[in-house]
């Protein structure tokens, strides 16, 4: 297991758009569908994100970021970080972290 986090992004995206996600970002991604924080009628994509690849966590969020920057009018709507580990396998985690950006 490695870098644990979320993206929800500002729309749902095409098997296209899916594609060249999988392809840019470093760390294994699922796509699912939510919807937005801040409008419950709007679906969009959320992709959950487990990187084992990056050497830390900055870099697993900063490349998951690039690769949605790269696909036109799709914005990220939300970024959760839930606890991660700390030095050894067995140390305890810490709080979740949750941010939310706006979509324009």
């Amino acid at each position: 297991m490695g870098y644990v986090f979320s993206l929800v992004l500002s729309r749902e995206i095409t098997e296209d758009e899916m594609t060249t996600l999988k392809a840019s970002c470093t760390g294994a991604a699922e796509f699912g569908t939510d919807v937005l924080p801040t409008d419950t009628e709007v679906t969009v994509t959320r992709m959950d994100f487990d990187d084992a690849v990056s050497p830390t966590l900055a870099d697993a969020i900063e490349s998951a970021l690039a690769a949605v920057t790269e696909l036109p009018e799709i914005r990220v709507s939300e970024l959760t970080v839930p606890g991660q580990p700390v030095g050894d396998e067995g140390a305890e985690a810490k709080e979740p972290v949750a941010a939310a950006a706006g979509t324009d």
